[in-house]
């Protein structure tokens, strides 16, 4: 595995930013890759890495995102002859080599996503025990209130005794992952509820009865709150397992964020196929190349080609009437 590889995703990892890791893990030659080699994708479409050929980057770069998307792992094989490959082979998705050199491989991409986030407001007995409890289970946990300190959240990352300072989700991907959680009972109730459903995360939940929420529920639509941020906020927060006590209501509720989170993993649209409106057939191999991250492209009779390496485009060039022709007569 190549060490600039490595270091990237360190230092992705280090500032809880997501990337994707694609590693070969098998190869026929004449491929020029070999078995550890390895690039990072990040949620931009930066390639940055090695794993053979230019004209398997594409194809690299549309399923790690869609990777980074549904935060579901996948194996690729870029193949010669895609029909040559056993279906027997279950997880294993193929696509077609356009490298010129030929070859196979098979890579395996792995999303690497920021951990959790958990805001929890309040300092009540119920958010203590949440906090301790969501850091054991890998969340990043904010403490939000004025009164937060290391003594009451000494497992806590990060502090916050102003609503004003809470960190924003910088992106949805981000807001996916966060998840907010009120147990002020009865402490700045409507503040609370109020500053988390303005996040906009993944779940707000509030840990009161359904009388007193009620209440804070008058109060915050007198104050601007509409009915589709009030839907969002769940109460009683928690799954009903019949909890008493300050962990076993924290128990309830992340275990109501974690099948809330599968429900959504599972509900998600598959990735784009091939064909999408982000994607172009590149007109002398016919591999599919994504407008956005092609690295060669040429124009001809008004219109913009794109090309999954430089030989590609190189042929193109030389005949681009000939190929022109061909893409329009393939629909392309």
């Amino acid at each position: 595995m190549r060490t600039d590889s490595l270091q990237l995703a360190s230092e992705l990892a280090s500032r809880s930013e997501a990337f994707a890791l694609a590693t070969v893990v098998r190869r026929e030659p004449p491929s020029s890759a070999r078995v550890g080699d390895s690039a990072v994708v990040t949620p931009d479409g930066g390639f940055h890495g090695w794993l053979g050929g230019s004209c398997t980057r594409p194809t690299v770069i549309r399923e790690a995102l869609a990777a980074l998307a549904d935060g579901a792992p996948r194996l690729i094989g870029i193949v010669r002859d895609p029909d040559s490959v056993s279906q027997s082979r279950s997880g294993l998705t193929v696509f077609p080599m356009a490298c010129h050199s030929g070859g196979s491989v098979e890579i395996y991409i792995e999303p690497m996503l920021p951990a959790r986030r958990l805001l929890i407001f309040g300092v009540s007995p119920t958010a203590q025990a949440l906090a301790r409890l969501a850091t054991v289970l890998g969340y990043r946990v904010d403490a939000v209130d004025p009164e937060a300190s290391e003594t009451l959240f000494p497992d806590a990352s990060r502090l916050v005794t102003s609503d004003e300072s809470i960190e924003s989700p910088a992106s949805g991907r981000d807001a996916a992952r966060c998840f907010a959680v009120v147990a002020t009972l009865g402490q700045r109730d409507e503040e609370a509820a109020w500053a988390a459903a303005r996040l906009k995360p993944a779940y707000v939940g509030v840990v009161a009865s359904r009388k007193r929420f009620a209440q804070m529920r008058e109060t915050l639509a007198g104050r601007g709150a509409t009915a589709e941020q009030l839907d969002r906020i769940t109460n009683p927060a928690g799954l009903d397992i019949g909890a008493e006590t300050p962990e076993e209501i924290a128990l309830s509720i992340l275990a109501e964020i974690t099948r809330r989170g599968h429900a959504r993993h599972s509900a998600r649209p598959a990735a784009p196929a091939a064909t999408s409106a982000d994607t172009e057939r590149d007109p002398v191999c016919g591999m599919t190349v994504s407008a956005a991250s092609a690295g060669h492209q040429a124009d001809a009779g008004g219109k913009t080609y794109y090309f999954c390496c430089a030989h590609c485009r190189d042929q193109f060039l030389a005949e681009p009437q000939k190929y022109a022709a061909a893409a329009a007569g393939a629909g392309g």
